[in-house]
């Protein structure tokens, strides 16, 4: 199968990262390490595999952030964000 055949926009990722973080996260935005574009999570590439999702930046193809379960705990890396820049929650 081509691996084209299993991306998809960053929005797809919404449910995982809401699982994770707890809050909608496709319109924070991110730095990428390698090439230092920034753009919205929901606007990044989404490679979902049976082993875990690669996001990947949309301007150079870097990896940002790597997430997979493993033994029933997921695992997060995010070498590849330089700066992840989230909204602040609203005041109460």
């Amino acid at each position: 199968m081509d691996p084209l055949e299993w991306r998809l926009d960053g929005n797809a990722a919404a449910g995982l990262l809401m699982e994770i973080f707890g809050r909608e996260m496709t319109e924070d935005l991110t730095t990428c390490a390698a090439c230092r574009a920034e753009h919205p999570i929901g606007r990044l590439l989404v490679y979902a595999y049976g082993m875990g999702t690669i996001i990947r930046c949309a301007s150079c193809g870097s990896v940002q952030i790597r997430v997979t379960e493993i033994r029933g705990r997921v695992a997060i890396e995010m070498r590849g964000v330089g700066t992840l820049r989230a909204r602040a929650r609203a005041q109460q």
